[in-house]
């Protein structure tokens, strides 16, 4: 009996092993998706250059949701200055390294879609909605990001540095 009963527990092991590898397993093949390393809290700050020729300094928050499937996220980026602001969030869907869907910005009340490509940490989009269009590029490696944005609209440039946490 006592064989057995150590038997049992060894099966009961292997198991609780097997299901840890298999949640290892998983966990890694989401965090090798096309949005690895953008999930979580970043802050930091940069520059945006202005039709009128003006730049700026700003500060940026940003906050990036991905889906437990991998193949989804949500972002949240606002960015400030004395004397400007913008508020961007989007909703994007991957399909392999084409990925596509929904932004808006709210202090100005546009809103519209976007396609482009990700993988390796990185994100490069087009952006368009009714009278304006631009470049979003976002390159994450470990804590830290960069932002480009680039348009002929309002905005002609923004670059923001920022680190997670």
């Amino acid at each position: 009996m006592k064989f057995f009963g150590r038997s049992g527990l060894a099966i009961k092991a292997a198991g609780v092993g097997a299901a840890l590898l298999f949640s290892v397993s998983a966990s890694d093949a989401e965090s090798s998706g096309p949005f690895a390393g953008f999930d979580g809290a970043w802050s930091g700050t940069g520059t945006v250059s202005l039709s009128d020729g003006t730049t700026e300094r700003i500060r940026c928050k940003a906050d990036y949701k991905v889906a437990g499937s991998g193949l989804n996220l949500k972002q949240a980026l606002h960015c400030a200055s004395d004397s400007y602001k913008f508020d961007l969030t989007s909703d994007v869907t991957s399909q392999g390294d084409r990925i596509s869907g929904n932004w808006s910005e709210a202090s100005r009340n546009i809103f519209g879609n976007l396609q482009g490509t990700a993988g390796g940490g990185q994100i490069d989009v087009f952006v368009e909605a009714n009278g304006f269009a631009a470049n979003l590029s976002l390159r994450t490696n470990g804590t830290k990001q960069t932002v480009q944005i680039s348009s002929k609209g309002e905005i002609r440039g923004v670059n923001i540095t920022m680190t997670k946490g």
